[in-house]
């Protein structure tokens, strides 16, 4: 591939709703600009960016694609992202690097969850974006109700640049609102122009109006020029609305089909036209050596940067760190400094990826997107720099996994096989955990819903060859005691020569603590336990409360008194004071009303005003505690409440259900409660034949 300067680079980011046609607009969009000499299509398994097994399978992305296309002697890296919330990190990922955004429509479903969900995402990173209307080949497809839905939640900020024109049920042709001039599509894929329709007139009319307001609005001398009825240009008004979107003051709207590979040249040529380069985009850094800010900004002259924002592991086509360049020129076989791993990485050839297949570069220019092989340390996030002049990019935010899932391996002997898969995933997947709980004798992996962890599951299948079943994670349940009880245990043996004697009395009761497993006291009165046992008699009540009598669970809130015993000056030891300790322990904290506690998650639920009563209404069937309402921008209501984490497992899907995906939640942890004696009764049941088995 050639190489680009900076002013020649768009970087761009397809949001939107899963299923809107993100993934078909770029094959569209690549066919017309000769990148490719057939089209692909979702159903048929053979796009550029759903190239990975599983993608094909489902028949929706999974991952971030990275589509470069050459187009009017520009290049566009379009960043294509999954449209499911299932896979947000792979779209905080490709939005950390784009400098403009297009927002893809269904033209048949409408606004979605996920177009929200995309402006909400631009609104953060003040992005730049175009909306995209596709299916405008189904004739039931009305526009100009997107447009309207769009302008009643966004305001005059939409603006239609385009109209459509059909004739006989057929998407034949555009009304060009700035040019005011219709074009039809002839059979060469080039357009003709025609007279505007008469039923197009009076909407071109409110459209362009609109659009002439907003470039008055640009300038005092426009605006004068536009109370005194001076007719603008239509080089004056490109300009003026090239500032307009790039300040996000205007979004246009164009629109397509797809499948007919129609409004595709208009879109690349208007992305040229009205999204900005990288060289009028900002970014900075932090020098290191003197935690001076570093203004990168793109700037070609500056000393060398570039910012890992993508990992992609592949057992056939390797490893690759995907990277933006903020400043400088790469070139093959620089050396560059990690600063945050303190290692130099030799970066050897450069490449462009387009979907799975590399294509090797002389340079990377400042702005650019591109991809380096096996770097020995390097991860997703990290800055590269020289080591002259040390940078460190701020890292992006990556949505944090709330949904954990327990896995247990099908075939004995894959354990280590699973662990480096997992590890790679990981490495790929910034919102995809593993975590191994010894505590409670479970592996987990942490993701962002039940649906982002079968697919994990199903990549392990067939991309790693091991076989994983997924199942309800244990819960940390804890036990304590209610009352107060006084324990004695005689701890005696003899089998000649010196035996073994320790005795002692302790009174056990609650401590009020629930954060502390124990507080160990003693009250001797003239030497019944020498001094030099009581570290024993602690140790022993240490080792005891890790698992308790109750259902073997940690116990919490217990304060123990040594208040009396015995010793023989001969048989005593240390190891009979523990073991006596022990054994009280056991019997005292059974006599003391033993409860199980429950740990109970904080959460906050954000949700549109219409479902807040279905899912308080939800949240109480969870046994959970509704603590109160916050209003939020755009018609949102987060609620807060405490909540079991027993009742957690299946939240997600049940929440996305009341809300048709619009709604989200965060949670952590509070603190142990009494659970109710079903819930306690059924886990001490299942943990007894739990530990029947393991016997």
């Amino acid at each position: 591939m050639n190489v680009f300067t900076t002013d020649k680079i768009r970087n761009v980011v397809l949001l939107g709703h899963g299923g809107s046609g993100k993934t078909s607009l770029v094959e569209a969009m690549a066919y017309l600009a000769g990148e490719t000499q057939r089209m692909g299509s979702v159903d048929a398994g053979n796009t550029i960016s759903d190239y990975e097994k599983e993608e094909i399978k489902q028949k929706y992305s999974i991952k971030t694609s990275l589509v470069p296309i050459v187009f009017d002697d520009h290049k566009l890296n379009i960043l294509d992202t999954p449209g499911s919330f299932d896979f947000i990190g792979e779209v905080e990922e490709a939005v950390s690097v784009a400098d403009s955004a297009i927002i893809v429509i269904s033209g048949k479903a409408g606004i979605e969850a996920g177009t929200k969900r995309a402006w909400d995402i631009c609104e953060k990173y003040k992005l730049p974006r175009i909306f995209f209307v596709t299916d405008m080949d189904v004739d039931e497809v009305s526009y100009r109700q997107i447009v309207e839905d769009l302008q009643g939640f966004y305001g005059k900020k939409i603006a239609p640049f385009h109209l459509p024109i059909r004739e006989s049920q057929e998407f034949v042709g555009y009304v060009n609102v700035i040019q005011q001039t219709a074009k039809k599509w002839n059979d060469k894929g080039t357009v003709d122009k025609f007279d505007v329709p008469d039923y197009s007139k009076e909407n071109l009319a409110l459209c362009r109006d609109a659009l002439v307001e907003s470039v008055a609005e640009t300038s005092e001398e426009f605006m004068e020029r536009y109370f005194d009825g001076d007719e603008f240009s239509e080089n004056e008004i490109r300009q003026a609305l090239r500032v307009n979107v790039c300040d996000c003051s205007i979004m246009p709207v164009l629109m397509g089909s797809n499948l007919l590979a129609r409004g595709m040249y208009t879109l690349m040529a208007d992305i040229i036209k009205y999204l900005p380069s990288p060289d009028h985009c900002k970014v900075a850094g932090i020098n290191t050596t003197n935690n001076e800010v570093f203004e990168a900004n793109y700037d070609f002259s500056k000393p060398k940067s570039a910012y890992v924002f993508k990992t992609l592991i592949d057992p056939f086509i390797g490893r690759y760190s995907f990277i933006k360049v903020n400043s400088g020129v790469l070139k093959a076989d620089d050396v560059l400094f990690n600063y945050h791993r303190d290692i130099e990485e030799k970066i050897g050839k450069l490449y462009v990826l387009r979907g799975s297949k590399a294509e090797q570069v002389a340079e990377l220019h400042a702005g650019d997107i591109g991809a380096l092989a096996k770097l020995s340390g390097t991860q997703t996030t990290d800055t590269l720099s020289t080591k002259k002049n040390p940078i460190t990019y701020i890292r992006a935010t990556i949505s944090k996994p709330y949904i954990d899932m327990r896995y247990v391996v099908k075939k004995k002997g894959d354990e280590d096989k699973i662990s480096q898969a997992l590890g790679k995933m990981t490495a790929e997947d910034l919102t995809l955990v593993h975590v191994n709980d010894s505590e409670n004798g479970q592996m987990l992996i942490y993701g962002i819903s039940e649906q982002h962890l079968e697919i994990t599951k199903n990549i392990l299948a067939e991309k790693y060859k091991v076989d994983i079943d997924l199942l309800p994670p244990k819960i940390a349940f804890r036990e304590t005691i209610l009352k107060k009880s006084d324990s004695e245990y005689k701890y005696k043996k003899q089998s000649g020569g010196h035996g073994q004697y320790g005795h002692v009395k302790i009174i056990f009761e609650p401590s009020g603590d629930l954060e502390t497993p124990y507080i160990f006291e003693e009250r001797i009165v003239g030497g019944a336990v020498p001094k030099n046992y009581f570290p024993a008699v602690e140790k022993g009540i240490a080792e005891a409360v890790k698992k308790g009598p109750l259902a073997a669970y940690p116990v919490l809130g217990v304060k123990a008194t040594l208040y009396d015993g015995s010793f023989h000056a001969v048989d005593s030891s240390e190891f009979a004071f523990k073991a006596a300790a022990q054994m009280a322990f056991k019997k005292g904290f059974m006599e003391a009303s033993p409860v199980l506690l429950e740990p109970i998650a904080a959460m906050k639920v954000v949700v549109p005003d219409a479902n807040t009563g279905d899912v308080m209404g939800d949240l109480n069937k969870r046994r959970g505690r509704v603590m109160g309402m916050n209003p939020i921008d755009n018609g949102y209501q987060e609620i807060v409440a405490d909540v079991p984490y027993v009742e957690l497992f299946g939240y997600d899907t049940n929440l996305r259900s009341m809300t048709r995906g619009y709604g989200s939640f965060s949670y952590e942890f509070a603190r142990y409660e009494q659970a109710p004696k079903e819930v306690a009764d059924e886990e001490i049941k299942k943990r007894q034949d739990e530990l029947s088995e393991d016997a």
